[in-house]
């Protein structure tokens, strides 16, 4: 331990980084009424957007949602400081709608800042962290830069892009974090000393430009919805219903790409500079000229930073070619000819942990009380750290409490798959959460998110009773309504058949129930309610959810029949003592990776990269005989 050790200070968590993922884990902690403290770097970086300034996009618009109705605070505050709005992939279905808002990111900081300030319980301190304790294998304190030692009950990892940056375009190297803040350069060796294996991670961010230095008409206009939806259940959506920024789409072409190609020498991506692994789906534009050599155009995005600044965010051409370059590829794109870079765009690598050390609670395999939230789990993006933050924070705080942690599971959210991937998968890269990752993404809808995750929120003690109550009397008229559109009948009259011709559907041979033509292609639950006269005034959501539990039946039950069958292989544990090697038959790989991850039940164990069906089958003829239970272990439950 530091040999500078001065006063002690008491509390109960302790949170490092104000980043997305510290500050929900922080105000989860406090608000369960745990005295909490969270460091930063700097107090002007909290909830900082270092990049895009959005929240949300096609799946991380599903985590916000999940987050939201888990008890966090990104989206009450996006929906208070965004500049546009827009639902995406509407052309698809439900389950694939994603939330995306233009946040202004000033706003967006100081929002969040102003939460925390006048959240009881906590408290914010600018210092960097140099150590962590530990007593006998559990979290017992930190050592701030002034020696000063924070006695803790419970840890929260949330140090972002923070660990040993350093950040690089051309032959420019700062150690630093994003945006030129301080970089922490101490706890990496404190992490390792304890046993803690790191990794190092890449990423990146474009030039901003001065807008006033932009040509728009050279450019497509993108502007918000017409009606707003807003990210929290708890959020008016009346009050967000307000005028909108616009947002500008152009693309590359082949001069940009020639530039960019007869550079890559002078790229410290090509050149050997950047050591650290990068994001494979969000790569530099470097990468995308080199990967998609085929391709002779990429989108490029102009998006506001904020509704007080000139600075535009150059979405789609992230890099860290050298200054001159810049300048000259960025002017080759329709509207940007004359632009002025306000801040370059610049690569920044840091240090991370590897995520396998981490149980599904996020709290570390071998450090009671210590837990990794957000982009030190090795993951990237706002919406992953936020939702990591969030779940570190409340089962940090069931340690401490005494009580059972919040585990989530991949069939119950886009946070259980989020999670199950980082700790069960070998990650060589920044993991990025996509609808493609979810099996049951039917069912784990961003629209529905309050439906499957409020009452873990409201056992955890995040969700008060009055929007428990809420919820219940909203269950009741989904079920209410659901089971009325099945009893309801439309007869093939007149009036009837007309209403047919006009929607181009197929008249009606004989009478049939509302949900029976809800199924229809070309109908849904509001273009019925002319020959439905019967039908209740309901809110929107109701109504909505109504819509899609009749529309989408048989995909919903097909998709849960399948959770049935994996929830059995997830509630089969394994011994967290077992020792592979004594189980014959296991293969030698199956061995090594299962005793490295250490899988906490079946289901996850057969998630594990190098883990086969085989080898499943093996392990639960083990777990049978080793339990001494005579359980139906067949093919059909694998």
């Amino acid at each position: 331990m530091s040999e500078k050790k001065k006063v002690v200070e008491q509390v109960d968590v302790v949170v490092i980084g104000a980043g997305h993922a510290g500050c929900e884990a922080a105000l989860a902690c406090a608000r369960l009424g745990l005295r909490t403290v969270i460091f930063t770097m700097s107090v002007d970086a909290i909830a900082l957007m270092p990049c895009n300034p959005s929240v949300g996009g096609s799946s991380k618009g599903h985590l916000v949602r999940e987050l939201d109705a888990l008890g966090g605070e990104m989206g009450r505050v996006i929906d208070r400081t965004f500049i546009q709005s827009r639902m995406l992939n509407v052309s698809k279905g439900p389950a694939v709608h994603s939330l995306r808002a233009q946040a202004d990111k000033a706003a967006y900081s100081r929002e969040m800042r102003r939460v925390l300030e006048e959240t009881p319980n906590l408290y914010i301190r600018q210092s960097e962290i140099m150590e962590i304790l530990t007593e006998e294998d559990r979290i017992s304190g930190v050592v701030i830069r002034s020696g000063m030692v924070y006695e803790c009950r419970a840890c929260i990892l949330c140090t972002g892009t923070y660990l040993r940056a350093k950040c690089i375009y051309g032959d420019v190297e700062t150690y630093t974090g994003p945006n030129g803040l301080e970089a922490a350069n101490h706890l990496t060796e404190s992490l390792k000393a304890h046993g803690i294996r790191m990794m190092r991670f890449k990423t990146g961010t474009p030039a901003r430009a001065d807008g006033r230095t932009i040509d728009y008409s050279k450019m497509t206009e993108q502007k918000g919805d017409e009606r707003v939806v807003p990210f929290s259940f708890e959020t008016d959506p009346e009050s967000v219903q307000k005028e909108q920024a616009s947002c500008w789409l152009t693309y590359t072409n082949e001069e940009t790409h020639r530039i960019i190609r007869e550079n890559l020498d002078r790229s410290p991506l090509y050149s050997g500079v950047i050591e650290g692994t990068g994001p494979r789906y969000c790569p530099s534009i470097e990468d995308k000229v080199v990967r998609f050599a085929d391709k002779d155009r990429h989108q490029v995005f102009i998006e506001p930073e904020g509704l007080s600044t000139n600075e535009m965010y150059i979405g789609g051409m992230s890099s860290s070619l050298p200054d001159d370059v810049q300048r000259a590829m960025y002017r080759t794109v329709p509207g940007l000819e004359n632009m002025e870079i306000v801040k370059n765009a610049y690569a920044i690598e840091y240090d991370c942990i590897d995520p396998s050390q981490l149980k599904a609670t996020l709290e570390f395999k071998n450090i009671a009380g210590l837990f990794g939230g957000g982009q030190i789990n090795g993951s990237s993006g706002y919406e992953e750290a936020a939702a990591q933050g969030l779940l570190a924070g409340i089962n940090a705080a069931m340690y401490c409490l005494g009580k059972e942690p919040l585990v989530i599971d991949r069939s119950e959210a886009y946070l259980g798959v989020l999670v199950d991937d980082l700790v069960t998968k070998e990650n060589t890269e920044p993991y990025r959460m996509m609808t493609s990752r979810a099996e049951y993404r039917l069912l784990l809808r961003q629209d529905n998110a309050d439906l499957r995750l409020t009452e873990k929120g409201y056992r955890a003690g995040l969700i008060s009773e009055e929007r428990w109550q809420k919820l219940c009397r909203k269950k009741e008229m989904i079920e209410a309504e659901t089971e009325r559109v099945n009893r309801a009948m439309v007869g093939a009259t007149k009036e009837v058949q007309l209403f047919m011709d006009e929607h181009e559907t197929p008249r009606l041979k004989s009478g049939c129930s509302v949900a029976e033509l809800i199924r229809r292609p070309e109908l849904d639950y509001e273009a019925l309610s002319p020959i439905d006269p019967d039908r209740p005034s309901l809110p929107a959501d109701v109504c909505e959810q109504v819509n899609i539990n009749i529309k989408y039946e048989g995909y919903i039950e097909r998709q849960r029949r399948q959770v049935e069958q994996f929830k059995k292989l997830e509630k089969r544990q394994i011994p967290g003592d077992i020792d592979y090697s004594a189980i014959a038959g296991l293969r030698i790989e199956a061995r090594q990776k299962l005793d490295k991850f250490r899988p906490a039940s079946v289901g996850q164990a057969s998630r594990i990269s190098g883990v086969s069906p085989a080898d499943i089958s093996v392990l639960l003829v083990w777990l049978q005989a080793n339990a001494g239970k005579k359980e139906d272990i067949n093919d059909r439950e694998l």
